[in-house]
């Protein structure tokens, strides 16, 4: 893991700012785009948020699927299945 030699203190309610460097850098520019977060060991990770396929975490041709993504190859293995 690369240092960037960034520090912020949270505010009173928790939150901190990502400095626009690292938010141009990630390409995180617009309210559309999101982070995820994750825990690893005695670490938080930040991670740009990609939608993926909630069966193969394919992140090509998704759809959306009683409010969950989902792509193509899945669904159609979704579908055989069913007929099957």
């Amino acid at each position: 893991m690369k240092s960037l030699g960034i520090v912020r203190k949270l505010d009173e309610v928790g939150r901190i700012v990502l400095p626009k460097e690292l938010r141009r850098l990630f390409q995180i520019e617009s309210s559309e785009d999101a982070v995820e977060i994750f825990t690893e060991e005695d670490r938080i990770v930040l991670r740009k948020y990609q939608p993926s396929c909630v069966f193969c975490r394919s992140e090509d041709d998704l759809f959306v699927f009683a409010g969950q993504k989902v792509c193509r190859e899945c669904a159609k293995k979704i579908a055989v299945t069913e007929d099957a």
